[in-house]
């Protein structure tokens, strides 16, 4: 099948591999020289620097597939590429978007003859080996015309990818599928927490997670990414204790909110998050100074914190 992918990052540019060494045809689209460089020598795909470009090297009805970052970014290149599509042609939006704007984007393109499929990625730096999840909005048959793309970027041609529903579907499903993430990651990093600050019991860290990795009721791809992690330096001392949020986990406890859903696990992960970036630095001093306050407990300075 012939297709567009704008946009050459770590997995749009994975993706465009898979196509390819799957016997596709891509054009790969990205403003800058170095990423359409590293794609140079791999059959099967044409780099070019524009959406324009990528859009006059297809053949009509055209499919276009966008890997951008969330927000303006992916609006910009919309609005480019409904205006040089024709009626008939479809757009894949497969980054980290919120399902509302999905939506908003289906009937901005649709108003221009164009059809529109919405695809939550997941696989990360793995997916080129491994194969994508891909779960898919879009009607029967846009899905049905895109179908040899997913059965290529899945692990199998039958599994790993699902047409969640209509419009929307793909992303919010991503969505709440990253939102799961957060709590699993959550619950194993406290795990594995616990285990250390008992080292002068459990003298195997390493081995423990290994072992759960067969027949435990928590193995898992991430106990298996985990137990690799605290093989090569158990001890992560030149990681600092900083984790990043992706935008996709505050979405999920947003929705959670609106409709009414508990969701403890992902929400407190996600609150974990903020915590370990510092934004809960000014909360904690001021739980001191109150401690200090009612009942004459000590407060510890920045000095002896960096002391200890």
């Amino acid at each position: 099948m012939e297709l567009a992918l704008v946009g050459l990052g770590r997995m749009g540019g994975n993706m465009t591999r898979r196509l390819a060494r799957g016997g596709h045809l891509v054009t790969a689209v990205d403003p800058d020289p170095a990423a359409r460089e590293a794609l140079a020598d791999e059959s099967g795909v044409t780099a070019v620097a524009s959406v324009a470009d990528a859009v006059h090297a297809l053949s009509a009805p055209r499919v276009v597939w966008l890997m951008l970052p969330a927000g303006a970014v992916t609006d910009a290149v919309l609005g480019e590429v409904s205006e040089l599509l024709t009626e008939g042609d479809l757009v894949v939006d497969g980054g980290n978007a919120n399902y509302h704007d999905s939506l908003r984007r289906a009937d901005m393109l649709n108003g221009a003859g164009l059809t529109f499929v919405d695809v939550g990625v997941s696989g990360g730096v793995w997916g080129l080996t491994e194969g994508y999840g891909l779960m898919v909005g879009g009607t029967a048959t846009d899905i049905e015309r895109l179908a040899p793309v997913l059965q290529t970027l899945a692990p199998t041609p039958d599994s790993g990818w699902v047409h969640a529903g209509p419009v929307g579907a793909g992303h919010f499903t991503k969505m709440v599928h990253n939102g799961i993430e957060y709590g699993a990651m959550q619950a194993l990093a406290e795990g594995f927490a616990l285990l250390q600050a008992r080292d002068d019991l459990v003298t195997d860290i390493p081995g423990v997670a290994e072992a759960w990795r067969y027949g435990t009721v928590i193995r898992s791809w991430l106990l298996d990414l985990t137990a690799s992690v605290l093989q090569s330096d158990v001890t992560l001392g030149d990681v600092a204790p900083v984790v990043a949020d992706s935008g996709e986990g505050r979405w999920t406890a947003l929705e959670a909110i609106d409709l009414g859903v508990p969701a403890p696990v992902i929400t407190a992960a996600l609150m974990q998050r903020f915590s370990s970036q510092g934004n809960g630095d000014y909360g904690n001093q001021l739980l001191a100074m109150m401690r200090n306050s009612f009942g004459g407990h000590p407060v510890t300075s920045v000095d002896d914190s960096d002391e200890r």
